[in-house]
């Protein structure tokens, strides 16, 4: 099998996985592939692989921005206000880690996104199933 049509088979999936999944399940992706290009983004960096680095940042800020939006602030209150200055920090912490080539700042984001990400999971199955909105701000 070819590099490209093993790439297609891999990017049907994700999206056949995607299709099915839940608001919640969603969610749980984004933060997940989020993780994953921050442990990318971190050894490119220590791999002074400055373009991968640089495209691996630039993915997972957009990332949080996805996450950001998908905030309902009517809905979510001062949670969502929260979530939303975290979201915040951590796009900054990140274009610093990107421009002063600080591993710090990827680890201080990672931290940050996995306990989030814990604290998302451990939603409750009835609470998981509202609409992505509402869910997402975790009310």
């Amino acid at each position: 099998m070819s590099y490209s049509n093993a790439l297609h088979n891999y990017q049907q999936v994700q999206s056949d996985s995607a299709r099915d999944a839940s608001p919640h399940q969603l969610i749980t992706k984004l933060f997940d592939g989020l993780l994953q290009r921050l442990a990318s983004a971190r050894g490119h960096m220590e791999r002074n692989e400055i373009a991968d680095k640089g495209q691996c940042l630039g993915s997972s800020i957009s990332i949080i921005g996805g996450l950001r939006g998908s905030i309902d602030h009517n809905a979510g209150g001062d949670i969502a206000r929260n979530l939303d200055d975290l979201y915040e920090y951590c796009e900054r912490r990140l274009l610093a880690a990107n421009l002063d080539n600080e591993i710090g700042a990827i680890d201080e984001v990672m931290g940050l996104i996995k306990d989030v990400r814990h604290a998302w999971i451990d939603i409750p199955a009835e609470d998981s199933r509202q609409p992505l909105a509402i869910a997402a701000t975790g009310s």
